[in-house]
């Protein structure tokens, strides 16, 4: 899915497999949660990823929208 507003463009994982292939997926299965990605932004130009912020476990801090609003 593309959300576009301006010069950012939104971009959803839904199936996992970018997380899966930049390897940030990890089995949730004991939670009952399946396959899923880690927290994570990244920026992305002329599809090169330039920037990849991954947060620690029960973080919000390096991939909020201010935080990778300040890389740009």
């Amino acid at each position: 899915m593309l959300f576009r507003s301006g010069k950012v463009t939104l971009v959803a994982d839904g199936s996992g497999e970018f997380a899966k292939a930049m390897g940030l997926d990890f089995d949730a299965s004991k939670f009952g949660m399946g396959v899923r990605s880690q927290r994570y932004a990244a920026i992305v130009e002329d599809g090169v990823v330039t920037g990849l912020f991954v947060e620690k476990p029960m973080a919000f801090e390096v991939s909020s929208a201010e935080a990778v609003l300040a890389k740009l």
